[in-house]
């Protein structure tokens, strides 16, 4: 056993889903998937601190201001991804130094930017350093898949990839210094239901290639840092057509707002409900940012994470 660190403080980055395309539904229930994922400076502070009771875990949540609304402290620590993350962990392992692990939540629960996923693979990638790197990125990869779809990225720790299978095939690209403007409408949206809501949204229908939302994004890639089938592609997200009314309309106002406030391309990230949208120039960002602000209880202004 490696000699401990002491107490431990890692950031957990959100991210955002630039493209998102739910392809044909598996064999094993799930869908294959076509996402450009982008991880950015925006996300949660987790601490870890051995203690002296072997194989013990406590976890304690708090709500940061940006996430205030969001009841965390309500959820059933057992049923916790950072739970099943650091049991999985011991179960591949053997490690069984007891911890105290103290999650500070920025990223609103349901808001698809992946922050229970990116959670859990903090929690691996540093389970294993504590652990003296006992499992390689394979090992932790396959972990990785069995906690989630949208965790192996957080694996990779890259700001940006072409997400593929159902999200454990990784291809790091190269993206561009992007300023995000993040609006949630105060809801949180279940990614079990927003599949349930497509797969009956396509059935009885001849599913043909999804409706395109915005040339423009693509272009900010250099077309030789990605793969190829994204060179002639639009961005799209195939879940913002399938939510009910009431819902949809409140997704495309703020995505109509962010455009109007000088957004070069703006949707909804992951299966909902925290929509994006994107900026060269910071200074218009921020503008933007301000004016939502006043609209929408959760905005946030970030960029593409930068990683050593």
């Amino acid at each position: 056993m490696p000699e401990l660190p002491g107490k431990l403080s890692i950031f957990s980055p959100a991210k955002v889903n630039l493209h998102l395309k739910v392809k044909n539904k598996r064999s094993d229930g799930f869908h294959d998937l076509e996402s450009v994922f982008l991880a950015v400076n925006f996300g949660d502070n987790l601490d870890f601190q051995p203690i002296d009771t072997k194989n013990a875990i406590e976890i304690k949540c708090s709500s940061g201001e940006s996430a205030k609304t969001q009841s965390f402290n309500k959820l059933n620590i057992e049923n916790n991804i950072i739970y099943k993350a650091v049991s999985f962990f011991r179960e591949k392992t053997n490690f069984s130094q007891g911890l105290k692990i103290k999650l500070e939540k920025y990223i609103p629960v349901g808001g698809g930017l992946g922050g229970g996923s990116s959670n859990a693979a903090v929690t691996l990638l540093t389970l294993n350093k504590m652990a003296g790197y006992p499992l390689n990125r394979e090992a932790l990869l396959e972990a990785a898949a069995t906690l989630g779809s949208d965790v192996p990225f957080f694996i990779y720790e890259t700001p940006a990839a072409f997400v593929t299978g159902r999200g454990e095939i990784i291809e790091p690209i190269e993206a561009p210094d992007l300023h995000i403007v993040l609006v949630n409408p105060g809801f949180s949206s279940s990614t079990a239901t927003a599949f349930k809501l497509l797969d009956e949204y396509r059935s009885g229908r001849f599913h043909t290639e999804a409706q395109r939302h915005g040339a423009i994004i693509s272009n900010l890639f250099s077309v030789s840092s990605v793969s190829p089938c994204l060179r002639v592609m639009d961005f799209c997200n195939d879940f913002l057509k399938v939510f009910p009314e009431k819902e949809k309309s409140i997704y495309n106002n703020i995505i109509s707002q962010l455009i109007e406030n000088g957004a070069q391309y703006a949707n909804l990230s992951g299966a909902g409900s925290t929509c994006f949208g994107v900026f060269e120039n910071k200074q218009q960002a921020q503008k933007a940012a301000d004016f939502m602000q006043n609209k929408w209880g959760f905005v946030q202004l970030c960029r593409k994470i930068d990683l050593v």
